[in-house]
Order: C-alpha cells, then structure tokens, then sequence
C-alpha cells in the first residue's frame, strides 16, 4: 500500500536494547510502522477514501488503535473471535469481512453489534442471508450487512453477476441492512496471479464500482463499496466510487511488498530475530534457531507471480539463502566465505508477516532505546 522509497538496502546494525532478547522472537521496529501507518492513512486521505485496516497482520488491539488515530474509519477482522478481542480492547468499529453461517457466531456478533458503535457483517449466499435475518429477528436486533463478491480468487463471494438478484433478495429480509458490497482479490489479473499491481487494483476497482451502479439499478440502494489489499489498494482507491479499501500487511510490510515494489526493504517494521548455532563458512552452510514454528510457509518460493527465492531475507547476509526449514532449524545457504559465525544474531524479513506473527504468542516492540513485550492477544482466534 506504501510506495516505495527508492533505497532497497539493509537497515543499519542490530540495536543494542535487542541483546537481552532471547531467539527466535519477533521484533517491530515502532518508528518504521508508525511511518507505514502515517503513509497509508495519508494516502487514503488523498483518495477520499475511508481506511479500514485488516488486523489480521498484526492482532493487537494496541496497534489497531495507532490506526484508528492517524485517520482510519474501523478495523476489519476475519473471525468472530478477534472482533471480541478487539472490542475488549476499545475498539469500536468493526467489519467481520467472513460469511457468517453459524447461529452460535452470529449470536455473538450480535452481542458485539449491541455493544459497540459499528458491526458490519459479511454475507454472500441466500441461506446465509436467511440466517442472519431469523437469528437477528429473534433476538429484536437489526444487523449491519455486506454483500461479498468474488471477482476472480475464487474464494468466497456470490459470483459477480448473481450480485444484484441476491442484493435484491437480502433486501427484502427484515433484521438485516444492506449497506455495501466488499471484495478481495489482491494481486489477481484476468484470474491469474500478476506483477502488474496497477492495473489489478485499477480493474478490481472498475469492477465493484460498475457492480454498485447494476444493484442500484436493481432498486437496492447501498453506499459502501470497499476493496483493496496492501499492494493494489492505493490504485483501487483513485477509482471514483470506490469508498473504502482494507489494506492490512502495510502496518509492516514483508518480503512479498518488497518484491512487489511497493516499499523497500527499510520499511519492513517486523522481522525474526534469529541466532546463528551452526556455521560452516568454507562449505557456505548455517543453521539459525528459528523453523517452521517461526516463520510462515504459506508463501512458498519459487511460485508465481513472484518466484522469491528462499523463505526469508536476511538483512545482516542479503546474499544468503534461507532454502529450507525444518520445525526449529533455517538452513542458509551462503557464499563461501560469508562471515556467519555461531552466536551472531541476524534479522529476517520473512516472505509473510501475517501468518509469521500468528505463530507467536509475543512480540518485541522497539522504541527508541526501549523494548516493550506485547502479546498477540487474537493470535490462534480460528473461530
């Protein structure tokens, strides 16, 4: 979502107040995401679009707040868990972006609607549309809805010509309002993956807003029309009619944004903080205490659009290879030579920060010459 700032080399040495940290752990560099929250809330300003983050990057209602108060509407959340965790944590305006298809989920959201300023639910078939309405009647309670679309990752989402009759139908429920229409698709181009973040944010764009117009020519009257990731949300948001976009991975921005050009690699706030236990120089081979319980796999090498290479960058080696992982163990593959010895501590920006920090129950936050532990407070809410 950040636009690049031109410069693509490592940040400086490892900060001193990080020596008595025990690895693997996660670090957040606090200047650079408030830098990356400050960006994107700007850029949104400049749009004239409203900004609802997704906290699934991050999990802690303490960041979502810096959101909030450097210009964002709400937070967008996938479960129905980490609304409550959000909610408990002062947050009051909330977009479970999720079909809501379980009368025990929907019961607690609308616990959460009677208790907060703003809940918006998701929904994207006529059953679930049925459901949210008998559940919402029964307990003398309207709720706030979405239409979901799918326009081409082939997830969830009502296929996109089918929209306007069950926009049509939704209305027609009592216990419900239909305010708006959401989508995600990412870096997604005639449904194939791409490199060209412009023109996917651009079309996704077109496309929910030529959608808006046809339910409205339906004789369903909807305002919102919310789109966009980290990469393509700034030019999803400069389509006029576009009212909001959802960007959530720029709060930290990760190895995936760097190769998508987006934003260098100084402005990647979090990395794994990793200790070196085994070192071969000679044969260009190291082991770093940080595996598949530490960094995220769901961003695989060597797959389209991107083909990064390895799971991770490492800022202190950028020649080196993390190539595999096994539970505890980062196998690097180095150039000979490359100046690794047992005990040092290097940094890495891992392909997917999202996934990476819901593998840790805490995190290290760096303020100038402090740290501060946080807990991820919904990491592992699935429910």
């Amino acid at each position: 979502m950040t636009k690049p700032s031109g410069s693509t080399g490592a940040p400086q040495t490892l900060h001193p107040a990080l020596a008595g940290l025990e690895t693997p752990c996660i670090v957040i560099d606090g200047a650079v995401m408030d830098a990356n929250i400050a960006q994107t809330a700007q850029l949104a300003r400049l749009a004239g679009v409203k900004l609802r983050p997704h906290v699934k990057t991050h999990k802690m209602p303490l960041i979502a707040k810096k959101q909030i108060e450097a210009g964002a509407e709400g937070i967008t959340v996938a479960k129905v868990s980490e609304a409550e965790i959000m909610m408990n944590g002062g947050i009051d305006d909330i977009f479970i972006a999720y079909p809501l298809i379980a009368e025990s989920k929907i019961r607690r959201a609308i616990r959460i609607s009677s208790q907060i300023k703003r809940l918006i639910v998701g929904v994207d078939s006529e059953e679930g549309a049925r459901l949210l309405s008998r559940i919402a009647m029964s307990e003398g309670h309207t709720l706030e809805v979405r239409l979901e679309i799918d326009t081409g990752l082939r997830r969830t989402g009502i296929p996109y010509d089918e929209a306007p009759q069950l926009a049509s139908f939704i209305q027609g429920l009592e216990g419900i309002s239909l305010t708006g229409i959401y989508t995600f698709r990412g870096a997604i181009l005639d449904g194939k993956p791409t490199l060209d973040i412009e023109a996917a944010g651009k079309s996704e764009g077109l496309m929910m807003v030529e959608l808006a117009e046809r339910i409205r020519e339906a004789g369903v009257s909807i305002q919102d029309v919310s789109v966009g990731s980290s990469p393509t949300g700034s030019y999803a948001a400069a389509v006029p009619g576009v009212t909001e976009i959802r960007p959530g991975t720029y709060v930290f921005q990760d190895r995936t944004l760097v190769a998508f050009r987006t934003c260098a690699i100084e402005q990647c706030a979090a990395y794994v903080l990793a200790t070196v236990v085994t070192s071969r120089p000679h044969e260009g081979h190291a082991v770093i205490d940080g595996g598949s319980k530490t960094f995220a796999t769901d961003v695989q090498p060597n797959t389209n659009p991107l083909q990064l290479q390895g799971f991770g960058h490492v800022l202190e080696a950028p020649g080196a290879l993390l190539e595999r992982l096994s539970e505890e163990h980062g196998i690097l593959r180095m150039e000979p030579g490359t100046p690794l010895a047992p005990g040092d501590r290097v940094r890495v920006i891992p392909n997917h920060i999202c996934s990476t920090i819901n593998l840790h129950n805490k995190v290290y936050l760096l303020e100038e010459d402090r740290v501060r532990q946080l807990d991820v407070a919904a990491r592992g809410m699935l429910e």
